[in-house]
């Protein structure tokens, strides 16, 4: 999708806001009301914010002068994540759903009339597209609220209901000549995001790596052998946390009558063997590599990877960790919406692929995902490489 024509941006821009809006069609009025935390938004807020960004970007901003005036009076001071702390979304006197869902309709309705008579060139396009990206990282994003609060997930997303399983005879490792790569994105490329400007050649030593995501089997192994308790594994102050947090096994883990179970949204599940495990932070990850001998692939390895070898499996299952901090690139200059990057840069970790749940246009693999090292809420699980 990042080169894709009008006739395409206008086919999964609706069908982007048909899989918003089943995300919350089955929700009971209780289920609206998710208590505060930091890793999510306000279910109403969400969906305002969805609306607003495409207005704001599609409708109403211009490189020479100020904003056209939003179409909710208040939507700005509402839905603008730019300049409203998370804290305060879950006290804002929001409008009800009835009237939510009716702004984003007319905006869609109006982004879609806009894109009809959008330049079919990349200048014309690059705000549709960044609208259409915008929104499939939200659906993911509620779907994984969902998961974080015990919500089910209702419709299937993409056609997906389950996560695909890795076969059960285990897929070895991929030798990796190395050699020079390209990391980023070419200036000739239809779309990019920021993060990605620009591509530059890196040196990469030969290594090996998982052809597939780290399996709960495996990760059970680590869990068996003492893993969280065994502060060799970890950086001491991550060991402190999970010391704190009287953590045995990833969140969503249980141990009942001895045998562990996960929840899967709002159900609680034998833990499939063969599936990658899901919903681990980077430093559980780095510290199951430590415990393997093993270690988190960086971003240009996992790249040349995913190019160059076929049985390299990605983007169906889980995003995978790398090593790298999210940091930008030399020649990095931030787009239009200059709050996507740059707030992120040293204090995040590169991620890679996609999840079973992404939205596929949104599945690239030049594409830079970022999350807080500590974060497992994301359906996120990882690989290992050759120290």
């Amino acid at each position: 999708m990042r080169d894709a024509n009008r006739a395409q941006l206008l086919v999964e821009l609706s069908r982007a806001r048909e899989q918003t809006l089943r995300l919350v069609e089955h929700l009971e009025p209780a289920q609206w009301q998710v208590p505060y935390l930091n890793i999510v938004n306000p279910p109403l807020w969400e969906l305002g914010h969805i609306a607003w960004f495409q207005e704001y970007w599609c409708h109403r901003w211009h490189p020479q002068r100020e904003p056209l005036a939003c179409l909710l009076s208040e939507g700005d001071a509402w839905f603008d994540s730019r300049s409203l702390d998370h804290r305060p979304r879950w006290d804002l006197p929001l409008p009800p759903w009835v009237a939510v869902r009716e702004y984003m309709s007319d905006v869609l309705d109006g982004t879609l009339d806009r894109l009809e008579r959008a330049p079919e060139t990349p200048d014309g396009l690059y705000f549709f597209r960044l609208a259409l990206f915008h929104e499939q990282m939200h659906i993911e994003a509620l779907a994984y609220t969902w998961q974080t609060v015990g919500v089910p997930l209702g419709s299937p997303l993409h056609g997906r209901e389950t996560m695909p399983a890795n076969p059960e005879r285990p897929a070895g490792r991929l030798p990796c000549a190395g050699g020079e790569w390209t990391l980023g994105s070419e200036a000739k490329s239809a779309f990019v995001f920021d993060n990605e400007k620009w591509a530059h050649p890196v040196r990469i030593e030969p290594f090996d790596i998982d052809a597939r995501c780290v399996s709960n089997a495996q990760f059970i192994e680590f869990i068996r052998d003492g893993g969280y308790q065994n502060g060799a594994w970890w950086d001491a102050h991550d060991f402190e946390r999970i010391k704190r947090e009287a953590r045995q096994f990833p969140i969503y883990w249980r141990e009942r009558d001895g045998h562990l179970e996960r929840r899967r949204f709002a159900q609680w599940e034998a833990i499939p063997a063969h599936e990658p495990v899901v919903h681990v932070s980077a430093i559980e990850a780095q510290a199951y590599c430590r415990w393997a001998g093993r270690a988190l692939p960086s971003e240009a390895q996992w790249e040349i990877a995913a190019h160059q070898n076929k049985r390299f499996k990605w983007g169906e299952q889980v995003w995978e960790w790398t090593r790298n901090p999210f940091a930008p690139f030399a020649g990095f200059s931030a787009d239009p919406y200059r709050e996507y990057s740059q707030p992120a840069f040293g204090n995040t970790r590169v991620v890679r692929g996609g999840s079973y749940l992404t939205p596929r246009p949104l599945v690239h693999a030049k594409f830079r995902n970022f999350f807080d090292p500590a974060r497992s809420d994301m359906f996120i699980g990882f690989r290992t490489v050759s120290v």
